[in-house]
């Protein structure tokens, strides 16, 4: 094999890796520049939602599970346990006909008891003038009191600080 000969492979060789690797960069860019931009992980499955903060008794094990749902439903919680739950509901407007395990407030709302995340979703989005929202009781199936396969048919109601009450949506 003659120098030349030599010399053709070895700029061969080289075109030829410099071919691939331009392909290489081409690829890389093409992918970058057409790939959908990365959101951030919570907002991009929920809006920026308020803070939640919590009340509840040590000894209860259902708050901590509704506590977990809205955490999951993308609110940051700050979890207040406490051994003076009927004075934090008489401190809230909490009526005794509604009252449940656990007391939340969201913006200038109530939440009362096992309300699941969407229907604190959507007093937060359509605003009514109400004190708050409330399902009273345990209601069997309520997010924290899942059982199985079993979930009880429960209405979750507003009220006003004037005691007032009015369903505000009806499960399941």
């Amino acid at each position: 094999m003659s120098q030349g000969d030599k010399y053709l492979m070895t700029l061969r060789g080289l075109l030829n890796r410099l071919v691939v690797g331009l392909l290489v960069v081409a690829i890389a860019l093409l992918t970058a520049f057409t790939a959908p931009a990365p959101a951030a992980a919570s907002d991009s499955v929920h809006p920026s939602l308020p803070e939640l903060m919590v009340y509840r008794s040590p000894t209860c094990r259902c708050c901590g599970h509704w506590v977990d749902h809205m955490k999951a439903a993308g609110f940051e919680v700050q979890d207040v346990v406490t051994e003076v739950m009927a004075a934090i509901k008489a401190q809230y407007g909490v009526p005794e006909a509604l009252a449940s395990c656990h007391t939340a407030l969201v913006d200038d709302y109530v939440i009362e008891g096992h309300v699941p995340a969407t229907d604190v979703q959507r007093l937060l989005s359509e605003e009514p003038d109400v004190l708050g929202i409330a399902a009273p009781g345990m209601p069997v199936g309520s997010p924290g009191m899942e059982m199985g396969d079993r979930v009880d048919s429960y209405t979750v109601v507003s009220f006003t600080q004037a005691g007032d009450t009015a369903p505000f949506a009806q499960h399941p």
